[in-house]
C-alpha cells in the first residue's frame, strides 16, 4: 500500500468556461459560395417551465453562412446557458434561431429539435429562417449515389 500523500485537484478560482448567451463570430472564410455548416447537439437540456423537471433534446442546426460564422465554443456555452432555464420547447427553438440570426445574419438556418419522450409523447420542433434575397442553388445529382434520379 502506497503511503504517498494524495493530491486532490482544487476547483479553479475562475472556471475555464461558463454558460453564456454571448455568441462569438468570425469572418466566413468562403463567402463567395454556398455551403452548409451542420452542428449536431445530442445533449441539449433545459427545464420544463411548469414542473421544473429537465427536458432533453437532440438538436441539429444547419446554417448557410453569409459574411459571418458562429464560433463553436461560444455556441456550446450558449446551449449550456439553457440548462437551468424553464422554457417551452417551441420558445427555446425560436429564441435560439433569433439569437443566431441576430449574431451572423446567415443566408439560411434551420434548427430541428427532437425532444426525448416525456409522458408518452415525443415532440419534434423545426424552425427556419431564409433571407429574402437568397435562394439555394439547385441540387447536384451525382451518378451512382442514392440521389441518382436514374435509379
Amino acid at each position: 500500500m502506497s503511503t504517498a500523500p494524495r493530491k486532490q485537484r482544487r476547483k479553479p478560482a475562475v472556471p475555464p468556461s461558463a454558460p453564456s448567451r454571448d455568441l462569438d463570430v468570425f469572418p466566413n472564410p468562403a463567402p463567395e459560395r454556398d455551403y452548409v455548416i451542420r452542428f449536431d447537439v445530442p445533449e441539449f437540456t433545459c427545464l420544463c417551465p411548469l414542473t421544473g423537471q429537465p427536458d432533453f433534446a437532440h438538436l441539429q442546426i444547419e446554417i448557410v453562412p453569409d459574411g459571418w460564422c458562429v464560433e463553436t465554443k461560444s455556441l456550446k456555452q450558449y446551449f449550456w446557458s439553457y440548462r437551468n432555464e424553464g422554457a417551452f420547447h417551441e420558445k427555446v427553438r425560436n429564441t435560439i434561431l433569433t439569437d443566431v440570426v441576430r449574431a451572423i445574419d446567415p443566408r439560411s438556418i434551420r434548427i430541428h429539435a427532437a425532444w426525448f419522450v416525456r409522458g408518452g409523447i415525443r415532440t419534434d420542433v423545426t424552425v427556419e429562417h431564409r433571407r429574402a434575397d437568397w435562394s439555394p442553388s439547385p441540387p447536384v445529382h451525382l451518378p451512382g449515389g442514392q440521389t441518382d434520379p436514374a435509379k
